[in-house]
């Protein structure tokens, strides 16, 4: 049989070098057409069989036998998922993992492995791979599996173009995350982003409200001008007019200089109102003026000005039940309302929760010129179990301090305090690592979990034993040498630091 094959029904066939088998030159895809699935397999039968089995639930197959085979077929049909067996009679797995990245970092590979091959697959999916299957292969849990990764990664390739599509060209931002929720309002943005429709973001305290406004400025038509920022709630409310309106020399005891408001700052780009809800009710009469006809005029002033100004407000009050309580402007709440998004709790996207804790750990590393630690899988599980009432906020707090205490290179549960917003005055026993282990996803995702963190404790537990010899080590744990430097640079790990008196 030949090395590559296509199992795509009702295409015409292709063209090229690459010799088709009578079997499938019936079913081969057109030239803009990627198959859904590359299967690479030297066992003619097997691959057969799995590709019946994917062409059955609609998935389009091409074919591949070995290594060099499948690295020919990604470059020409890029596929939108890979699945491979681990030993190849040509090349391996682990080969066509690497070209899969290389290719596309977002493209997921599942590979299938025998029971003599189980420590081979953990390796490969520490380098990137999302999964592996144990054979003999369930159908069932094959197209399962097939079917989360490819939906999986409709999600990330999603959230990229609507990242993209945010801007990054006016220095827009980071938002981590691609919880669907998330999704939602990404898009949201992007729909409302090229008019000068006033926007409303509604959401707790600490969900990131102003990072919102920012991408929504930095894709609209005013990215170029400026965007600006102030917290009605920060401000006293005696102050507050002249914050945002500005005064004249002379307006009141100790204006002994003109100065320009909020509103005349933001000309030509982006004012945000970030807790407009705490607004006084006389201030809101005369930011409505500004949103009917575009003008105002300067405290101890009676020249009238006119600005062009996109507002975008926000409030993590319930503007409505201001409204009925006559605490807020109904009209003012109808201006502003055009187009509300809710920019959900970080409770509601759990799944995003790791990505920013990596993301901010990331960050203050740098910042303190430190290598970025671990952050071990109890601590994920700790971190996706807590409530997080103050919201992304609470865990970038949360993550700086951990950055600060981490004493080596992971972070474990007692290094987040979570649930207290004191320090210990000792920290508390390392958590029993199967009460924290994260049980979720299949059995093969919690055997993965649980392996590394009894191999990465083994590792150090033994390398601290031997003060850090890693030769000694190496001999003790019965693995080459090599392969103990490996784990070392994968589990990041390090000899302890001397404490200096």
């Amino acid at each position: 049989m030949d090395s590559v094959n296509a199992s795509l029904a009702g295409a015409p066939a292709a063209t090229g070098s690459t010799p088709w088998s009578a079997r499938t030159a019936r079913a081969t895809a057109t030239v803009h057409e990627a198959p859904d699935v590359l299967l690479v397999d030297d066992n003619d039968d097997l691959r057969m069989v799995l590709a019946m089995v994917l062409s059955r639930h609609g998935y389009r197959v091409v074919e591949a036998a070995d290594e060099p085979s499948a690295i020919e077929a990604l470059r020409r049909t890029r596929p939108s998922l890979v699945l491979s067996d681990l030993r190849l009679p040509v090349g391996d797995g682990l080969g066509v993992l690497r070209a899969a990245k290389d290719l596309d970092a977002t493209l997921p590979v599942i590979l299938i492995t025998g029971y003599g091959a189980i420590e081979e697959a953990v390796t490969a999916v520490r380098e990137g791979a999302l999964d592996y299957l144990p054979k003999p292969v369930d159908h069932e849990h094959l197209v399962l599996t097939v079917s989360r990764a490819i939906e999986q990664r409709r999600i990330v390739t999603e959230n990229l173009l609507l990242r993209e599509a945010l801007g990054t060209r006016h220095g827009t931002p980071t938002i981590v995350g691609d919880h669907p929720c998330l999704l939602d309002v990404l898009r949201g943005l992007r729909r409302v982003a090229p008019t000068d429709t006033t926007v409303l973001l509604g959401g707790e305290s600490g969900t990131g409200k102003e990072l919102f406004a920012r991408s929504l400025h930095g894709y609209s038509d005013r990215a170029d001008g400026p965007f600006v920022a102030i917290n009605c709630a920060a401000i006293p409310e005696t102050l507050l007019e002249t914050e945002l309106f500005g005064h004249e020399k002379g307006a009141f005891t100790g204006a002994t200089a003109r100065k320009p408001g909020k509103f005349e700052i933001a000309h030509g780009g982006t004012l945000f109102l970030d807790e407009i809800g705490e607004m006084p009710m006389p201030l809101q009469a005369k930011v409505l003026r500004v949103l009917q006809d575009r003008s105002f005029e300067r405290v101890g002033s009676n020249t009238t000005l006119h600005v062009d100004v996109r507002l975008v407000a926000a409030s993590n009050r319930d503007l409505r039940a201001a409204v009925a309580a006559r605490a807020f402007r109904d009209d003012l709440f109808f201006r502003l309302s055009v187009f509300p998004i809710i920019v959900p709790p970080l409770r509601e996207r759990v799944s995003d929760v790791a990505p920013l804790a990596r993301h901010f750990i990331e960050q203050f590393a740098r910042e303190q010129s430190k290598r970025p630690p671990y952050l071990s899988t109890s601590s994920v599980a700790a971190l996706e179990r807590h409530g997080w009432p103050g919201n992304v906020r609470e865990l970038q707090n949360c993550m700086e301090r951990a950055v600060i205490l981490a004493d080596g290179d992971t972070l474990h549960p007692q290094h987040l305090h979570l649930g207290t917003g004191e320090l210990q005055s000792s920290p508390p026993p390392p958590a029993d690592p199967w009460e924290t282990l994260d049980f979720s996803g299949t059995l093969a995702d919690v055997s993965r979990r649980a392996l590394a963190e009894v191999e990465r404790r083994k590792i150090k537990q033994t390398l601290d034993a031997v003060a850090w010899d890693q030769t000694r080590a190496a001999s003790a744990l019965e693995i080459p040498p090599r392969i103990l430097l490996t784990r070392i640079r994968e589990y990041k790990l390090s000899p302890p630091t001397p404490v200096r008196i």
